[in-house]
């Protein structure tokens, strides 16, 4: 047997102890070559003390210990062997292949193992189907239990240099001079994402793999903080709807103010608005109500939104005007 890992004192005694009781109870199982009977595979925290004691230490500060303070859930669902299985046969030979080690598994059995017992909650009703999941990134990717960067979510590093570790095109974007403050603390990825999978969306189906997060049951997820611009409106503009936000802007950040998708705005409507008299690729015009209405060569017409101000909506005007 391997030598005990810094167990002295009481966690020496401990461990020779139970082991003891250990060896009573699986003598003669183990020369028979059978099984214990199941109540008796699950040994109880205490016997992995004497071993693992650094980490029976700081175990009681992870959410995890619930598990054991409450005194209510069945062996199988308490403490190390909650998550690691049956420590009866590791605990008599020491050998780690008779325990689970996540770092051995694949991510969909490290998936498996907690959703026996996070596949409860709501947000991760998405999981098995979401693009992470597909992907290969299993909880252990962004998780870790036992040696945590804080002891909220267990992440293993902090939110955004997790997430920048797979999606560095999006790192850049948040370096950009227009963005959403993330690397300043601001906010989060998760203030509009879930990293578990979300429900399919109400808009941009094409797009809904991406995660995110809807506001308010199924709206788009901007709404939660731009309250202004969700609506309904009497006029609504239908990029807005059926598209989403992203049909306009660069979410994560962008070169132009507004998070704008194109440099200037009369650019950004002309991937729509391209057919409309005196307001198409020529920029010729159309007659009244003054000379050159809607004409692109004049700068006074560059700026769309300096008269459709309320291009996101209007309970007012069908052309979206003050």
């Amino acid at each position: 047997m391997r030598p005990l890992l810094r167990a002295t004192g009481m966690h020496r005694f401990a461990a020779c102890a139970s082991l003891g009781c250990l060896a009573a109870l699986g003598a003669a199982p183990l020369r028979a070559q059978s099984q214990p009977p199941a109540q008796q595979q699950f040994v109880g925290g205490q016997v992995c003390q004497g071993c693992h004691a650094d980490l029976a230490d700081s175990f009681r500060r992870n959410p995890h210990f619930n598990s054991v303070a409450s005194g209510k859930l069945p062996p199988e669902r308490t403490g190390c062997e909650g998550c690691h299985g049956p420590g009866f046969e590791h605990a008599i030979s020491a050998d780690p292949d008779r325990i689970v080690r996540f770092p051995a598994l694949t991510p969909a059995q490290a998936q498996e193992n907690c959703l026996a017992c996070h596949a409860g909650d709501l947000g991760k009703m998405h999981v098995r189907t979401s693009a992470h999941a597909t992907g290969e990134v299993g909880c252990t990717n962004c998780h870790s239990i036992h040696d945590p960067h804080e002891t909220g979510a267990l992440l293993a590093r902090r939110q955004r240099d997790l997430c920048y570790g797979c999606h560095q095109d999006i790192r850049a974007r948040f370096e950009m001079p227009f963005k959403h403050r993330v690397n300043e603390g601001a906010m989060e990825c998760t203030d509009c994402h879930n990293p578990h999978g979300a429900p399919v969306v109400s808009w941009a189906p094409a797009h809904s793999s991406r995660m995110v997060s809807p506001s308010f049951g199924n709206d788009l997820p901007c709404v939660g903080c731009h309250t202004d611009k969700r609506g309904p409106f009497v006029y609504e503009h239908p990029p807005v709807r059926v598209e989403g936000c992203g049909s306009c802007h660069e979410p994560h950040g962008s070169t132009t103010p507004r998070l704008l998708a194109r440099p200037v705005s009369f650019t950004l409507c002309l991937e729509c608005h391209n057919s409309i008299d005196g307001f198409g690729t020529t920029g010729q015009g159309i007659v009244g109500p003054w000379k050159g209405f809607h004409n692109l060569a004049d700068p006074a017409f560059r700026e769309c939104v300096l008269c459709h101000s309320r291009i996101h909506g209007s309970n007012a005007d069908p052309l979206f005007r003050r």
